[in-house]
């Protein structure tokens, strides 16, 4: 099939679309004008003010950190969340295998001879696990030949 033969009719009106948002964009950011920065009195300690609040104790509290707490711990909420979920997906089965993410039913894929380890060199015999090593000495890799 060659470029003529693609229908690519209406497919190039969102990419302009979104070139024409972005160039507004950047000229109202360009050409805006901001005021002076409206920020903390000299010598105040945000931190410390968020400290404060969380522990309520007024009496310190020389900014008002209450907006900045609630946005605190929306985002502890989130990591802790993000935290969990990372545990779930890498928490392991009963029988030591990696329990996967997607599907239950995935079936392993025997790796290949020249497969690395961990630590970048090569598989050797006492580097393989104990599932790829047959009771007679072989392994199931080389067809049992020693």
């Amino acid at each position: 099939m060659s470029n003529s033969e693609i229908d690519d009719r209406g497919r190039k009106w969102p990419g302009v679309a979104a070139l024409a948002l972005f160039a507004v964009m950047a000229w109202i950011f360009v050409g805006a004008e901001f005021g002076e920065a409206a920020g903390f009195p000299d010598g105040a300690s945000i931190t410390a003010s968020i400290g404060y609040a969380m522990f309520n104790i007024g009496a310190q509290n020389a900014v008002p950190s209450e907006g900045m707490l609630v946005t605190f711990e929306i985002i502890d909420l989130v990591l802790v969340a993000a935290l969990v979920g990372a545990v779930m997906l890498a928490r392991r089965d009963d029988g030591g295998e990696i329990t996967s993410a997607l599907r239950s039913d995935a079936v392993e894929q025997e790796p290949s001879p020249g497969d690395v380890v961990a630590d970048g060199g090569e598989r050797t015999d006492a580097s393989r696990t104990s599932s790829d090593r047959r009771s007679d000495g072989g392994t199931e890799r080389d067809g049992g030949e020693q």
